[in-house]
């Protein structure tokens, strides 16, 4: 596991605040529309939705939200087109920064994530500057509560997953991303909660900011929380003692 990855998973175990809340509902609802406007609106043939809208269920949104998401993706509704982007850049120590961003205006995307890099010490880099150091993967969060680990790693593994980390309170686990919708399916029809299924970026190499932590996340942080970011991936790690340290302040 990345270092991002890992403060993310504090991140979310402390307080979510409404306005966070409020932006996952937007970021959500924008992939919605976007996979309902490539694959149609049923969940059942569009993978892509299905997987939209197992995320807008963990995120507790509305299903009238779901519903107009949809209807504005396949043209029922009237509402904004968007495009998928994504940027690369460098942060502190030389750390490689992908952001995917959803936009309806892509001067105004790129005008906004180079003034982040500008103003918190990075800066931006060319198409395929970063992501060639992350593999695109499937991943799945399931509740470690009353599992046999050793049961679930086999039926997981023989569902089609690459890999299975035991986290405090989770199964995290990875597939290739042709076999993302398989395993799923797999999970679903064996009864198992699913609580996150996404498509993510996992570094092949990771670079120690424990000496700037606080700067890298502050440009991190500021990056997710523009309005047009999606997700945001950095290849970077952090020492125990350091997660342990932010996530106390």
């Amino acid at each position: 596991m990345a270092g991002h990855n890992k403060w993310s998973s504090i991140k979310h175990k402390k307080a979510a605040t409404d306005a966070k809340r409020g932006k996952l509902y937007t970021r959500i609802t924008k992939e919605i529309i976007l996979a309902a406007k490539l694959g149609g609106g049923d969940p059942d043939t569009n993978p892509r939705l299905r997987t939209a809208m197992l995320a807008a269920r963990g995120a507790n949104m509305p299903r009238d939200n779901i519903e107009r998401a949809i209807k504005r993706g396949t043209g029922d509704l009237e509402g904004v087109s968007y495009e998928e982007i994504t940027y690369e850049g460098y942060g502190h120590n030389g750390v490689g920064i992908v952001v995917e961003t959803m936009t309806d205006n892509k001067n105004r995307t790129v005008s906004e994530i180079r003034h982040m890099f500008s103003k918190f010490g990075g800066n931006l880099a060319e198409t395929g500057a970063v992501s060639w150091n992350f593999d695109l993967k499937g991943y799945f969060q399931v509740p470690r509560e009353g599992k046999d680990e050793e049961e679930f790693f086999m039926e997981a593994l023989e569902a089609g997953a690459d890999d299975v980390v035991t986290e405090e309170e989770y199964f995290e686990i990875y597939t290739a991303p042709g076999e993302f919708h398989t395993v799923l399916s797999s999970f679903e029809a064996a009864g198992y909660q699913v609580e996150e299924a996404t498509l993510t970026r996992v570094p092949k190499n990771t670079i120690n900011a424990d000496d700037v932590a606080e700067k890298l996340l502050k440009l991190i942080d500021m990056l997710e929380d523009l309005d047009d970011v999606q997700k945001v991936y950095a290849n970077f790690e952090l020492s125990d003692e350091v997660m342990e340290r932010l996530a106390a302040e």
